[in-house]
Formats: C-alpha cells, sequence, structure tokens
C-alpha cells in the first residue's frame, strides 16, 4: 500500500499565507527599520544593512504565485517540493535583520 502524500485539506493554503506574512514581515520590517536608522541620523553602514532584508521579503512575495503552483503540482504529482531557492531568501533577509539590528544597537551604544 503506497502513501498518498496529497491531503485534501488546506495545508499548502495555509503554507503559502505563512510564506506571505515571512515575505511581508521582511520586507516591511526592513524598510521600517531602514527608516528609523535614518531618522536617528545613524551611519548609511548601519542602514544599508537592513536593504537585502527589504529585498528578499519583496521576492519573497513576488515569487508567492509561483511557489505555490509548484507545491500544488508537486503535491498532486506526488513529487517531493522543493523550497531550496525561497528558504535561502528567508534565510538572507531574517540574517540581513539580526546584522542590522546588532549594527543599529551597536550605534546607538
Amino acid at each position: 500500500m503506497s502513501e498518498e502524500i496529497w491531503d485534501p485539506g488546506l495545508q499548502s493554503e495555509r503554507t503559502r499565507l505563512a510564506w506571505v506574512r515571512t515575505a511581508v514581515a521582511l520586507s516591511s520590517g526592513g524598510l521600517g527599520a531602514m527608516g528609523l536608522s535614518a531618522r536617528h541620523a545613524l551611519p548609511l553602514a548601519v542602514v544599508v544593512t537592513f536593504v537585502p532584508a527589504a529585498l528578499c521579503g519583496a521576492a519573497l512575495l513576488l515569487r508567492t504565485r509561483t511557489r505555490f503552483r509548484r507545491v500544488q503540482e508537486a503535491l498532486h504529482g506526488g513529487r517531493p517540493v522543493d523550497a531550496g531557492l525561497d528558504a535561502l531568501f528567508a534565510w538572507l533577509g531574517t540574517l540581513s535583520v539580526a546584522a542590522g539590528a546588532l549594527a543599529f544597537v551597536l550605534a546607538l551604544a
């Protein structure tokens, strides 16, 4: 008896919404942190550390439709889901936020 990968529930839709939330958090968080850093007149190097977060979030948001379509096709076709590039964007954006937060705190200290 083979295991069925596809479940008729809404798991893929919830996953899509989670990716959208991640993308929006990265892009808006990156833009907000850049604005906050600029308002505090911190060095340009601190402001720029948040740029990759905003760009990664924007890239994830733009890729939402294709990612969802790929996931649906993989699940219906019984193939494994590959989110490598999207996971890399999310990881780089998160790393950028962490580095920017550290630079922000050190610049204010």
